[in-house]
């Protein structure tokens, strides 16, 4: 399937009559990386959350996001790790989905280092225990070593066998790993635009610690039910108010919102 993206942010395009074929230009690659710009002259990492739910909130199919994927939010995904000096991970995520490390290609390479970027982001795990496979995709399929950010408390033996692996492995608490701990280590490293692709409970900590800068939000057009969570949770609720940045939709129902922290 062949995906039309088209910004919708304008009533006329909800209003229009029956039958009536207008629509908002057709966006290009250049216009998503224009609309999902990271801010300019960042001094410190800017968090940008993304996630793909169903219309009924849904966060996975049979366990996997995978399920909710279509045309444009891969699109999308691409052009946000495109434009990340780093991608952040639950470790729970990704063992369900199965993470290796980010893809690249000479022309997304020279892309870019034109914008002042690595060639390739680096995964970043997060994880308080420590239980990240030393033989898994993320060490074994991956032009860069991911970075292990980890607590005291998780077994020092996997550690090692970690590094050993090649991982960077980096203590950044002594207990839970908190959403000011993870921003501190990427600022350590100079990791300002940062990208995170869940799961709920990462989403949770970083919302519930106030480091949460932006989500950006793909609804899948479809209906799933079952037991499937939803895409952030926490032990308690902390309300974030938050502004429009813009609403995208393909020809096949698809809506990619962005959301900005309120006085961002």
């Amino acid at each position: 399937m062949i995906e039309h993206v088209h910004r919708l942010d304008i009533a006329t395009y909800f209003t229009r009559d029956e039958g009536s074929t207008a629509r908002p230009p057709e966006l290009g690659d250049d216009d998503l990386r224009s609309l999902y710009g990271y801010p300019a002259r960042l001094d410190r990492p800017w968090v940008r959350v993304n996630f793909v739910s169903s219309i009924d909130g849904a966060v996975t199919v049979e366990g996997a996001s995978a399920g909710l994927g279509t045309p444009a939010d891969k699109r999308v995904f691409a052009v946000l790790r495109e434009l990340a000096d780093v991608v952040v991970v639950g470790a729970g995520t990704a063992r369900t989905e199965n993470y290796g490390g980010a893809r690249t290609d000479p022309d997304l390479a020279r892309r870019r280092v034109v914008a002042g970027l690595s060639e390739v982001p680096p995964i970043a795990v997060v994880t308080a225990s420590g239980r990240v496979d030393p033989t898994s995709r993320l060490l074994t399929d991956t032009v860069v070593p991911p970075l292990v950010l980890t607590s005291a408390r998780a077994d020092s033996d996997n550690l090692g066998r970690l590094h050993t692996a090649g991982a960077r492995v980096e203590v950044v608490s002594d207990g839970d790993v908190t959403g000011q701990a993870v921003v501190a280590a990427l600022q350590r490293r100079g990791l300002r635009r940062v990208l995170c692709e869940g799961g709920p409970g990462l989403f949770g900590t970083l919302t519930a610690d106030g480091v949460v800068d932006e989500l950006c939000l793909t609804t899948s057009p479809q209906l799933v039910a079952g037991a499937a969570g939803r895409i952030a949770i926490s032990p308690g609720a902390h309300p974030t108010p938050m502004t429009r940045a813009h609403v995208l939709g393909d020809d096949d129902g698809t809506l990619l919102t962005r959301w900005v922290r309120r006085g961002e």
